[in-house]
């Protein structure tokens, strides 16, 4: 039996990878620590890598039900390391799409996924040296930007503090240890909370504050901050950093949590009172109206038409369409890019029509 082997390509050779045009397969599922499993992707397509930041994320669309659901994870990997992306992923008691993962995703199987996006990497903060700060699955992009730092400039100078519950919820525990072994200016800390009985623990214990952060890097007010956890453990490190004096224009923090629709912006009245729009969805074939002030992701959704969002803020680039006649503010946050909105994109979570409008929808 002849059995086709794939060529050999160097990276020049191969294509970077395009969320509009291919999805991703899934290679490997690997646990990492209680209810935390790595999920490994590759292109949907031989000859193409994957090009991004280090702490970068990316939006996965899962088919949880009747309508799919999107989730935004920050990837693990390194774009160093371009054959392959890795999302690591925590299962909370009450999440619906990573537990969906968890039970359903294998190798083989394949997501539409959105992005990579995000401006939360030492790329576009760069620093002499840095402050790397997280709890529980906010390690992620730590991980990622140590990974790629480790394999580019393995003489960085990196502090690296990680808080978990307990010993056995530190993930990438073995890894790092090995990063502070083999990189000469690398320097780990874990504080846990809680430790159970007859468990062993020669390290820091209870929570985050200035003078833990202090222990691990004394000279904390030199460094580039990245910090990334559940939102009352950053405005803990907000905090304790402020107070000591702390550069805050060298802080810098990445957290996805659920947000509530946008409330509508006041129109002001100019003598008459503010007129609906009509917006166009000409894939759908159906058309409605947008309220003064709504976006068009409300005006979507009022109107039947399902348009993926996961953030809701312009971040995540999840309800990226295009728009084809019609005049629009849209106020993002880094979730579309300047060659996207030159081609006439928007983000529909973010987009308020000045006119009538139609959107490919």
């Amino acid at each position: 039996m002849n059995i086709a082997l794939p060529s050999y390509r160097h990276v020049d050779e191969m294509r970077p990878w395009s969320d509009r045009e291919h999805r991703l397969e899934c290679v490997a599922v690997t646990p990492e620590a209680p209810d935390v499993m790595t999920f490994t992707f590759r292109p949907d397509r031989p000859g193409h890598f994957f090009r991004y930041l280090p702490g970068q994320f990316v939006t996965l669309e899962l088919p949880v039900g009747p309508e799919p659901v999107m989730r935004t994870y920050t990837l693990s990997s390194s774009p160093s390391r371009p054959y392959t992306v890795a999302v690591t992923v925590k299962a909370q008691r009450d999440s619906i799409g990573t537990r969906w993962m968890f039970d359903h995703l294998k190798p083989g199987m394949q997501l539409k996924a959105i992005g990579p996006l995000g401006d939360f990497s030492y790329a576009r903060h760069p620093g002499a040296k840095y402050l790397f700060v997280s709890a529980g699955s906010g390690i992620t992009p730590m991980v990622s930007m140590t990974r790629d730092l480790s394999d580019r400039q393995p003489d960085s100078d990196i502090a690296f503090l990680h808080c978990a519950r307990s010993p056995d919820d530190i993930i990438f525990r073995w890894e790092l240890e090995a990063k502070a072994r083999e990189m000469p200016n690398f320097t780990l800390g874990f504080i846990i909370e809680q430790l159970s009985h007859g468990q062993l623990w020669s390290g820091l214990k209870g929570r985050i504050d200035k003078a833990k952060i202090a222990l691990l890097a004394s000279d904390f007010l030199e460094r580039t901050v990245f910090c990334c956890g559940p939102g009352p453990f950053m405005a803990t490190v907000r905090e304790s950093l402020a107070g000591a004096g702390f550069d805050m224009a060298n802080y810098h923090e990445e957290a996805f949590q659920p947000v509530a629709p946008p409330p509508p912006v006041v129109v002001a009245d100019h003598g008459g009172e503010a007129q609906a729009t009509r917006v166009v969805f000409a894939t759908s074939g159906k058309d409605g109206l947008c309220e003064p002030g709504h976006t068009i992701l409300q005006a979507a959704r009022a109107s039947g038409v399902r348009i993926g969002a996961a953030c809701e803020s312009g971040l995540c680039g999840t309800c990226k369409v295009m728009k084809l006649s019609g005049e629009v503010e849209m106020d993002h946050n880094g979730g579309i890019l300047d060659d996207e909105i030159d081609e006439g994109y928007i983000l529909a979570c973010c987009t308020r029509p000045k006119g009538d409008v139609e959107i490919e929808a």
